[in-house]
């Protein structure tokens, strides 16, 4: 029997990604998008007639329980929210609606039409915040400190309060910082390696950033979504850290991505302080040994590869535009 998977967030990093995963391994793909995001197909444009398209918000539970009930789903991964934390900031409220209700509203939504489903919930080492321990572990105790991170935190534990309380099979999945040549340029890492690549070709001059000390544990968010797809395939519902288990502070992220285009990142790079975030995360590091262990899962994509990896991706996407 072919399995079904539905996905929320389709159109994100994440969901593209995952999508394609999910049918290299035969199963018939639905995504959820909003009709606001309807543009917004970069992403999944090479997957035009192999993903079924359905309309849904978080923000309405009668559409989720439509979606569900339209795509009787084996797997639910639930990869939507507002996840820019700058913006939690200044859209607190909208962003615990999408990050924190969203997720309750599509739990009760399983529950009522289709509780067999499995259930992944993208969790994020955000809920950490200012952790006491360094690496994390998944008994580390959730101290969130901004509106993104308290909104993952109620997600989480609604999660977890759904299989304790219906049995369901439910997951989180509380990953660390993952790249690709998908993510936004928003986000530092693409900053960096978007950036170098446009004052090699001499598109730009300069780099603003904000603290270089800044340390992130960053992994190949292909690397993520295959840990995500192990989840949903055990016997036992659990949660997992997801993560590459080690630190790279931003300054080594910009001297590796300068490196691979030959340029010395001291005469191009500066430091803005408005680029600061309000509340700076402290040594936000994540252990592995769970789903290493349990899983057999291991990140496939050093730290190093995968700048020279996103890097190469932004000077050929570049030259291209050029041409």
């Amino acid at each position: 029997m072919q399995k079904k998977a539905l996905i929320t967030g389709l159109t994100g990093q994440d969901g593209s990604y995952l999508a394609e995963l999910l049918l290299s391994k035969g199963y018939q793909v639905f995504g959820l998008v909003r009709r606001s995001s309807s543009g917004k197909v970069d992403r999944i444009r090479h997957l035009s007639g192999e993903v079924t398209i359905l309309s849904g918000d978080l923000l309405d539970q009668c559409s989720l329980m439509d979606a569900i009930e339209q795509s009787q789903p084996h797997e639910i991964y639930n990869l939507a929210s507002q996840s820019y934390v700058p913006i939690s900031w200044t859209q607190p409220a909208l962003t615990a609606e999408y990050t924190a209700l969203g997720v309750s509203r599509l739990l009760e939504s399983i529950r009522r039409c289709h509780p067999s489903s499995r259930f992944y919930q993208a969790s994020s080492s955000e809920v950490f915040g200012q952790p006491d321990e360094s690496p994390q572990t998944e008994r580390t105790a959730f101290r969130p400190r901004n509106p993104y991170g308290v909104a993952k935190a109620y997600a989480h534990w609604m999660t977890i309060n759904y299989r304790q309380q219906y049995g369901l099979y439910t997951c989180c999945g509380i990953t660390y910082t993952h790249e690709s040549p998908r993510r936004g340029t928003e986000f530092v890492f693409r900053k960096i390696t978007q950036g170098a690549a446009r004052i090699k070709l001499g598109l730009a001059s300069e780099l603003k950033l904000g603290n270089l000390e800044a340390r992130r544990d960053w992994c190949y968010a292909k690397d993520a979504v295959h840990a995500m797809w192990l989840m949903l395939q055990q016997d036992q519902p659990d949660d997992y850290i997801i993560a590459s288990g080690e630190t790279h502070s931003v300054k080594e992220l910009v001297e590796c991505a300068f490196g691979c285009v030959g340029l010395r990142w001291q005469d191009y790079v500066s430091v803005d302080p408005s680029f600061y975030r309000p509340d700076e995360a402290v040594q936000l590091v994540g252990s592995i040994d769970k789903i290493c262990k349990q899983l057999s899962w291991q990140p496939q994509y050093p730290f190093e590869q995968l700048v020279e990896l996103m890097v190469d991706h932004d000077l050929k996407e570049l030259t291209d535009r050029k041409a």
